[in-house]
């Protein structure tokens, strides 16, 4: 058995513009170290095979399984998610990685402000995306249009007319859809209504968050960043119900996420009354939190 120590190095995506490598062979901080194995078996077959233990590292005082995808770990390091309280007064900020340990959520010390896009064609379709498989929480699960975070940052964190919220959907839409800004223009979403939930992803992750949930009516080209999106598609509403049937019965190995179930099973149909009606303004409640936990 051969032991070896070394150093991973991330080859850019084609969206190099929007992801830069944490880190490189030229450059490791003094507080990033490694270590990891690599052994070598031998079968009666005299053919050979490498296993690799899970590698990790350490950035300050945390410890990270470096298997996360290089995109996903970037991410979990530098966004810096905005902590509320349950009435979603802004208590401080702390890391997508922190935010969502399982162990964080359960002290009581994530709750964070997200947004839920639901964006529908001009025929009143709504727009679906299968999260990547390399996604930390809920990889290849099916959801709304675009979810994420708005970060702690001067122009994510405008409370006035939701506009910090606003800004962030716009700015993830091209992150990943490639829906170009002026093709989502921020007065152009409808916040609808904000939500809090929690939900585990598996026995390490998590979410709990306060979630803002945005419509917008608005025909676009959509060029999915493989780092976030794995699938998209448009679907009506019997088309949706089909989806929700069989990831109730467990066929076709589809699965939805927590969050865009709890807006389906609450809210959804209603609320694409008034999308074909061209009446949203009339489902605005932004002074209730549903709390849907």
């Amino acid at each position: 058995m051969a032991t070896t120590s070394y150093i991973f190095n991330h080859t850019p995506s084609p969206f190099s513009i929007l992801h830069k490598p944490l880190f490189s062979a030229s450059f490791i901080p003094k507080s990033l170290s490694f270590s990891s194995s690599l052994s070598l078996k031998s079968s009666s077959s005299s053919s050979s095979s490498f296993v690799r233990s899970f590698a990790t590292f350490t950035m300050g005082n945390t410890t990270v399984d470096s298997t996360m995808d290089a995109v996903q770990r970037r991410l979990m390091f530098e966004d810096e998610c905005i902590l509320v309280d349950e009435s979603d007064n802004v208590v401080g900020h702390d890391s997508k990685y922190n935010c969502h340990l399982m162990d964080t959520i359960n002290a009581g010390k994530a709750l964070h402000r997200a947004f839920s896009v639901f964006l529908f064609n001009s025929k009143y379709e709504l727009l679906l995306q299968q999260r990547s498989a390399t996604k930390v929480t809920f990889p290849l699960v099916w959801t709304n249009t675009c979810c994420s975070h708005p970060l702690y940052r001067e122009s994510e964190l405008i409370q006035e007319d939701v506009l910090g919220v606003r800004n962030a959907a716009q700015r993830k839409l091209l992150d990943e859809l490639g829906i170009k800004a002026e093709d989502v223009p921020v007065d152009q979403f409808t916040p609808l209504g904000r939500m809090l939930y929690k939900a585990p992803s598996d026995g390490k992750w998590g979410e709990h968050e306060l979630d803002y949930l945005l419509f917008i009516v608005k025909d676009v080209t959509a060029n999915p960043n493989p780092d976030e999106v794995a699938d998209i598609k448009y679907v009506n509403r019997e088309e949706l119900k089909e989806i929700c049937r069989k990831a109730d019965a467990g066929e076709d190995g589809i699965k939805l996420s927590p969050w865009f179930r709890l807006v389906v099973d609450n809210f959804m149909y209603k609320w694409w009354d008034h999308v074909e009606n061209g009446t949203l303004k009339e489902a605005v409640d932004m002074k209730t939190i549903h709390r849907l936990i």
